[in-house]
């Protein structure tokens, strides 16, 4: 009888219809017939053959049993097998021993009785089919009958990724790991065997617990513990779990991006569970993330044959072979590759894997925060000391933080001058984080980010910060950062404020290059401008004029708006770091070893004062040469090139001061208020917000309505439909009386104007920092420009918008004219 039951349950699955065989399976019924007769289940057989098959293997199971006797009982490992079915999931698990000694490899798990064994296990993914017992009297009173269950199972194993026992502790299952819990113990709490590849599922459980997190504290020390536990366990696996935490595949110059359009993504999501592409294009458009439509679609899916289980290591090779590739069959390719990582995803994998695939993780997760977890997990578990699970268990809290500042310093400051995880994370593993001054330096080809300049009220502000200290005053250009490199092999690289790499934009430069340089110089590294010229006129061109050159791939000869560079300072010379040293040396260097060339190459124009007239006169002078302003530097006393800060040391001074506006803003849109009248059918405000680096959450700041264009309006409300979220991000603070009529990701930066900052009941920008309870907003906003060259996270911070508060003239009286504190890095 239970032979017949196992025939027809063979038969029942070969019946079912091609809809759930081709769809919902995606196995055909010879690919489930060659399978089972690999493993000697011939659904060709009669019943009694089978029987016979069945007795024979039970004998031979008995006879195995008493030879193995207890020692199989000593090297056991328990293998999780999951229900097919995610909703019964959570109440249905079997396990079953399997004597290593014994463990032949076989793609299906077949048992006839609970007394067969040992089971036959492959260590690449396995499916199991348990049925009634048929065992003997006696057999069955020894050992516990097994549920009965009409289904198949995934066994959620492979050799690169399994349950078993660590050196130092039982693993917890991939599905249950949680670094967030507290008291947590990266070799008790890991969910992976030392020396084995990290699973995909924690790096994905790690980004699921920090999704839900609202503490910046508590995002930090949930990314420490899972960087505690790669470091202690898969220390190869350190660098691919920080690209993938960051969203990239390699250095941010290197440009390499996967470039998946969203309809790619949903037709590789509808291939590999089943769906139509419809049904996902709907679930997409109500959830607003396509990464939820992808893990919601495999949950619904029923599987026959589980792939191995992913890894970090896989996750990443693949995703960088995926941007890769190139050629007329690169787009077909690539949606095989992400078809075959979705279907192996479990849980909240293919939420995460879709969210890297479409550049946006969606976890609110700045790269400030991961290196500062990158310092606390080498400060707890230092890589250069194996085996060391706590280094500042002996420690007290303050000193405990004390250290992980230090790190968290370190490691900032380095990335700050080497750009490049591929050189910072080996040598940390190597050498520890204190040899990362000495192993990872400025060279050229690696951008390094810039120091950035503090905006100022007036002349008279800059002569007060100044008091007692040289300072020059330079023309502040209306182009575009560009970081000159020039490497030993005489290869020229051309980087933009965010390491962007430009070098096919300005082919232009890169030829007229030579033309500046001194026969002295091997390498170098200059910080310019690089600014729109009239040739003709021999004057400098709006911005404006500028953006509308080729972004990539330009080339000379149809090159229309020519630049000139404007150079200003020298940051490396024939393989010598020069940020250390005072501006005033290294702008000598920067004359004595370049030279002028006409229209092309040129100092930046500068003069070197401290009375108040002639910094007001040069201010006037710059505007009517086409500048913004001024920039204004300290030339010996606290004169270095502070990498990557926005430093007191510079101080700019824009002709948006001469009209009585602090300062120009770089804002995020996080909202779209739709148009009435005139502006019906576009969006007629826009809600407007600040990025604060310390709780990286976007603050609201205004709304605004202004210096918009018919045209303008139409291309925003175009692009900011593709941005569209169904729901605010649970990193943006805003008032409820604000909510906008659309949400849009935080994608585009855009620079406005006001009249000045007033406190705010209702927006959240800098609430806590000049008033507990009340925020910051602007007065009388207008729109300026789309700033492509920024990121939103190189917004206006909070702390700015805090600072420019505090310097406006009435509250200065007020406050008595309290000094700010300086920034720190980002």
């Amino acid at each position: 009888m239970c032979q017949m039951k196992r025939f027809l349950t063979v038969g029942w699955v070969l019946s079912r219809s091609s809809n759930m065989i081709y769809r919902n399976l995606a196995w055909s019924p010879i690919h489930f017939i060659s399978a089972s007769k690999k493993n000697g289940l011939d659904v060709g057989d009669s019943p009694v053959k089978r029987a016979r098959r069945s007795k024979r293997a039970r004998i031979d199971s008995d006879s195995d049993d008493s030879i193995i006797g207890d020692a199989s009982k000593r090297h056991t490992k328990k293998l999780s097998v999951s229900p097919i079915n995610k909703k019964e999931e959570s109440s249905v698990e079997h396990e079953a021993e399997v004597p290593e000694e014994t463990k032949p490899s076989s793609p299906i798990v077949e048992s006839s009785s609970p007394s067969s064994s040992p089971t036959k296990v492959n260590d690449e993914a396995k499916t199991v089919k348990k049925e009634p017992d048929s065992a003997s009297p006696e057999k069955k009173s020894s050992k516990p009958k097994p549920k009965k269950l009409n289904q198949f199972f995934i066994v959620q194993k492979s050799d690169e990724v399994d349950d078993s026992k660590t050196q130092n502790g039982t693993c917890v299952s991939p599905a249950a790991f949680d670094p967030s819990k507290v008291k947590y113990h990266p070799l008790k709490d890991a969910c992976w065997e030392s020396g084995k590849r990290v699973p995909y599922l924690a790096l994905s459980r790690t980004l699921e617990a920090i999704e839900s997190l609202s503490s910046r504290l508590r995002t930090v020390e949930t990314l420490a513990n899972y960087f505690r536990s790669v470091i202690l366990l898969s220390p190869d696996d350190l660098l691919p779990s920080v690209y993938l935490c960051l969203n990239r595949l390699a250095p941010a110059y290197e440009g390499l991006e996967l470039g998946i359009a969203e309809t790619t993504l949903m037709k590789a999501i509808a291939q590999s569970t089943g769906r139509t592409l419809a049904q996902v294009k709907a679930d997409a458009a109500a959830a607003g993330d396509l990464g939820i439509v992808a893990e919601q679609s495999k949950g619904a899916q029923r599987t026959m044959f589980q792939p191995a289980a992913l890894t970090v290591f896989t996750v990443f090779s693949k995703l960088k072979d995926i941007a890769q590739m190139t050629g007329k069959e690169a787009m077909s390719k690539k949606a095989d590759r992400i078809q075959a990582l979705l279907v192996a995803c479990r849980h909240s994998e293919a939420r995460f894997l879709i969210r890297s695939l479409a550049g946006k993780l969606r976890v609110g997760l700045a790269e400030q925060s991961v290196l500062q977890a990158l310092g606390q997990a080498c400060a707890l578990t230092p890589p250069e000391k194996p085996n060391t699970v706590n280094a500042c268990k002996d420690m007290n809290p303050d000193a405990v933080k004390a250290c992980v500042d230090q790190n968290a310093l370190i490691i900032k400051t380095t990335y700050c001058e080497c750009p490049n995880y591929d050189k910072i994370i080996p040598e940390l593993l190597k050498e520890g984080v204190k040899a990362l001054p000495e192993k990872c330096r400025l060279s050229p080809g690696i951008p390094l980010k810039p120091m950035l300049a503090h905006p100022t009220k007036g002349v008279q502000e800059v002569l007060t910060r100044f008091d007692g200290v040289r300072f020059t005053c330079e023309w502040k250009y209306d182009g575009e950062r560009a970081q000159i490199h020039l490497a030993e092999d005489g290869s020229i690289s051309i980087f933009s404020r965010n390491q962007e790499n430009n070098t096919s934009k300005y082919p232009d430069i890169t030829a007229s290059l030579r033309q500046a340089l001194s026969p002295s110089v091997k390498t170098c590294i200059l910080d310019t401008e690089a600014v729109a010229w009239d040739r003709q006129n021999s004057q400098i061109l709006p911005f404006q004029i500028l953006s509308t050159r080729k972004r990539k791939d330009a080339s000379e000869e149809d090159i229309k708006v020519r630049v000139c560079i404007f150079m200003f300072d020298l940051l490396y010379l024939n393989g010598e770091s020069l940020v250390r040293q005072p501006l005033a040396e290294r702008r000598a260097l920067l004359r004595q070893h370049f030279v002028e060339v006409e229209g092309e190459f040129t100092f930046a124009t500068s003069l070197d004062t401290d009375i108040i007239e002639e910094v007001q006169e040069f201010l006037e002078t710059s505007v009517k040469g086409n500048c913004e302003g001024l920039m204004v530097k300290t030339l010996d006393k606290d004169a270095t090139y502070e990498i990557a800060k926005r430093s007191r040391n510079w101080l700019k001074l824009k002709k948006d001061y001469l009209e009585g506006v602090g300062d120009t803003l770089d804002v995020v849109v996080l909202g779209g208020y739709l148009g009435r009248g005139k502006r019906t059918g576009v969006y007629g405000g826009f809600l407007i917000g600040c990025y604060d680096q310390q709780s990286e959450e976007y603050q609201t700041l205004c709304k605004l309505g202004t210096g918009f264009s018919e045209e303008a309006l139409q291309r925003h409300t175009d692009f900011f439909k593709q941005h569209v979220l169904d729901s605010p991000r649970p990193y943006y603070r805003f008032d409820s009386s604000l909510e906008p009529d659309h949400w849009f990701d935080a994608v585009q930066v855009w620079e406005i104007k006001c009249a000045d900052l007033s406190l705010s009941p209702v927006h959240r920008a800098a609430q806590g920092l000049v008033d507990p309870e009340k925020g910051i907003s602007l007065r009388f906003p207008r729109f300026l420009r789309v700033r492509d060259d920024k990121s939103v996270e190189d917004a206006t911070s909070a702390e700015q918008i805090a600072e420019m508060f505090r310097s406006q003239e009435q509250i200065k009286n007020q406050q008595g004219g309290a000094n700010a504190k300086e920034e720190d890095f980002y």
